[in-house]
């Protein structure tokens, strides 16, 4: 008994790390496999949740285009300070009940350009638009990129 204790426990480290070896390999494969098919899934349905973000002249542009739906998704009191004409609707992404309102508001057959005081927000309301099968087109330096360019505003 004393011989194969003795003739065992020698090889036992390299047995162990020989195991640890074999699932270390293994584990890195996994995590690889894994990686790779992430970003497969984002690769191909990632795409469908796009907006476009423009500068002033390409907004101005959409907001002239009537085939436009223009959202500005300020507070309402910032709306009331003043908004890029031909503006339809103001609805307060700050609001809970944003989606349920843009949902319920705007028409999903006509593309939306939207804005708010300065391309924050509006990326975040572009976002959930653009997820929910919304065609979206956002001012990247908002009201105040618009105001800065010496286009006309109203109350």
């Amino acid at each position: 008994m004393d011989i194969g204790k003795g003739i065992f426990l020698p090889y036992f480290p390299i047995f162990v790390v020989g195991l640890f070896k074999k699932s270390f390999k293994v584990m890195i494969k996994r995590i690889l496999i894994s990686i790779i098919m992430s970003f497969s899934f984002f690769g191909l349905f990632g795409q469908t949740n796009k907006f476009r973000t423009v500068d002033v002249a390409e907004f101005a542009k959409a907001v002239s285009d009537t085939s436009y739906v223009v959202l500005d998704v300020r507070t309402p009191a910032e709306h009331t300070e003043g908004h890029i004409p031909g503006t339809h609707f103001n609805i307060d992404i700050l609001e809970d009940s944003y989606t349920e309102i843009a949902l319920n508001t705007l028409p999903k057959d006509r593309p939306v350009a939207l804005y708010c005081r300065s391309g924050n927000r509006s990326k975040n309301a572009a976002r959930i638009l653009a997820e929910k099968g919304y065609q979206v087109l956002e001012l990247g330096t908002g009201f105040r990129g618009w105001v800065a360019a010496g286009n006309d505003t109203t109350k």
